[in-house]
């Protein structure tokens, strides 16, 4: 009788072990929006550094405790912009960008490795989530670009976004930069000495609009109120105007 007991005792833990086991096995099959880790950095070793909650400014701009921070290396649409999709149609990947963005770095702390300022006074940042850089994972997913211009810190990511046709690479897609030149060529013939961005006041504070902000043409600028044109965002950061944030 006792050696039936154990017998069953023993039956019943492998059991459970095996269940435990395969329970293990499917949760990890789960499929969720995993961040490939890369070394860990040295947060401490850079007195510039700056870690909290982020809010989501575009597509490759964020904010921490009130710092602007630029994405490094990398450039996402705009949020007015849309891209082709594989075989007809558009996409507005901007804001798909911008949500994207946000899906990384809601409710969790978020920490920015300065690599220098930007002519606007922005801290250009290699930005980490548990770890995990969040720049390249934006260009792994294609919401941007790999910024080759300034920097090759993300072309083996672009290339991986390419081979899949993960976002931006569905279809047809104007590179960033180029669809900035082309709204500010077309805007600045109608601006005042060809200052093209709006400084607007309202009851948000003193925000303006460069021609690729989704709301620039809704804008009307009443100069009798203050308001006013800039030459460029560095004069109107300088000015106390802060940018448009994409909500």
């Amino acid at each position: 009788m006792m050696r039936d007991v154990k017998y069953w005792i023993t039956r019943r833990s492998v059991a459970s072990a095996l269940v435990g086991g395969v329970a293990i096995v499917l949760l990890a099959a789960v499929p969720a929006r995993e961040i490939e880790a890369r070394p860990a950095h040295d947060f401490g070793a850079n007195d510039r550094a700056i870690s909290g909650t982020a809010r989501v400014i575009d597509g490759d701009t964020i904010e921490i405790s009130g710092r602007r921070i630029r994405l490094e290396g990398i450039d996402a649409p705009e949020h007015g912009q849309t891209c082709g999709r594989r075989f007809f149609g558009t996409w507005n990947c901007g804001a798909a960008a911008a949500d994207a963005l946000r899906e990384l770095v809601d409710d969790r702390s978020v920490m920015c490795e300065s690599q220098g300022d930007d002519k606007y006074g922005r801290m250009l940042g290699i930005c980490f989530v548990d770890g995990a850089d969040i720049n390249a994972q934006m260009v792994r997913e294609g919401y941007a670009w790999a910024f080759v211009k300034y920097s090759k810190s993300y072309v083996r990511e672009e290339a991986e976004a390419r081979a899949a046709r993960a976002g931006i690479w569905t279809g047809d897609a104007e590179p960033a930069w180029i669809f900035r030149e082309k709204r500010w060529a077309g805007a600045e013939y109608a601006a005042p000495n060809g200052c093209a961005i709006k400084g607007n006041i309202s009851s948000h504070g003193y925000i303006y609009y460069v021609p690729w902000s989704p709301r620039y043409t809704q804008v009307k600028i009443e100069v009798e109120k203050g308001e006013r044109w800039f030459c460029s965002e560095a004069d109107a950061i300088a000015a106390g105007w802060r940018a448009a944030s994409v909500h």
